[in-house]
């Protein structure tokens, strides 16, 4: 049931994550369209999702927004089923659950309990699914420059290996890696002292606000390491032969370090974060007033 509600959802988000994935790589093949802020000033905006996506359309036709799928799928399911896997081989020992003041020690040594069992299936599934990722990733950013050299799943693997090795289906692991673990502990941690010390057990919503505190954290801390995202998914694809992994778009980079002080230096660290309304890099003030 779990893997076929991953897939589903998978399937379901794929246009976005790929219309994400191009705006990462910095292909941009409409023209921005001059708009007014909430301020009423001009302003030049970027293409959003759904106009990108109805360029791709022209392009590709409908199927051209699930180009990439079935290696995304394969992945979604390897991570389901690891995590399922690992979950089973380790368990977690049950504690009782904790909310008050007074077993503050007790309530924190769960949480860093059940982090570290979580993190450990995140990291396990991470690894075991990341080559697919990156056989999806490389298919997806074919569009940009018209190729055909990732085609299918099996000959992707033999061309990976063949010209990269085992490393290269490993490439931009270790920011995903690191996001996923700043992300669970941030996240966990800070919901944990928000329930803690901000949320009073004598109000009578207490409950039902500490159901929500991790979920409003992950948007929050999902923020913060979105640049680990980002430089994870441009290195999967950075210097593979493929037009969106080479200049003009990005240097080659020698590491995912480089990759990541070049994206800083460019004031580019959250390209892609949002696709709805994308500011131009060209002040309003360029505009002459009407």
């Amino acid at each position: 049931l779990f893997v076929l509600l991953g897939a589903g959802l998978a399937a379901a988000s794929h246009p976005l994550l790929y219309v994400k994935l191009l705006v990462q790589v910095g292909h941009e093949p409409l023209p921005p369209t001059i708009g007014r802020n909430v301020l009423g000033r001009k302003v030049l905006y970027l293409p959003g999702f759904f106009t990108y996506a109805r360029h791709i359309v022209e392009v590709d036709g409908k199927r051209g927004l699930f180009r990439g799928l079935a290696p995304r799928l394969i992945s979604s399911t390897l991570s389901t089923i690891t995590r399922g896997s690992v979950k089973k081989a380790f368990p977690l020992e049950d504690m009782e659950h904790v909310s008050n003041r007074d077993d503050v020690k007790t309530s924190l040594r769960k949480v860093v309990r059940e982090t570290s069992h979580e993190m450990m299936m995140q990291c396990v599934s991470r690894v075991v699914s990341h080559p697919l990722h990156v056989i999806s990733m490389r298919c997806m950013v074919q569009f940009v420059g018209r190729e055909v050299k990732y085609s299918g799943v099996f000959s992707a693997i033999g061309r990976i290996f063949k010209e990269e090795g085992i490393l290269g289906f490993f490439v931009g692991l270790v920011p995903h890696i690191l996001g996923d673990v700043i992300f669970l502990w941030c996240c966990n941690l800070l919901a944990h002292f928000i329930n803690t010390y901000a949320v009073d057990d004598n109000f009578s919503q207490a409950s039902v606000i500490r159901s929500y505190t991790k979920f409003v954290m992950g948007i929050a801390v999902s923020m913060l390491t979105y640049p680990f995202l980002l430089v994870g998914d441009l290195m999967a694809v950075n210097n593979c032969g493929l037009r969106a992994g080479l200049p003009p778009y990005a240097p080659a980079f020698a590491s995912w370090i480089h990759c990541w002080r070049y994206l800083s230096a460019q004031g580019q660290l959250f390209r892609g974060s949002s696709l709805l309304f994308r500011r131009a890099p060209i002040p309003a003030a360029s505009f002459p007033v009407d």
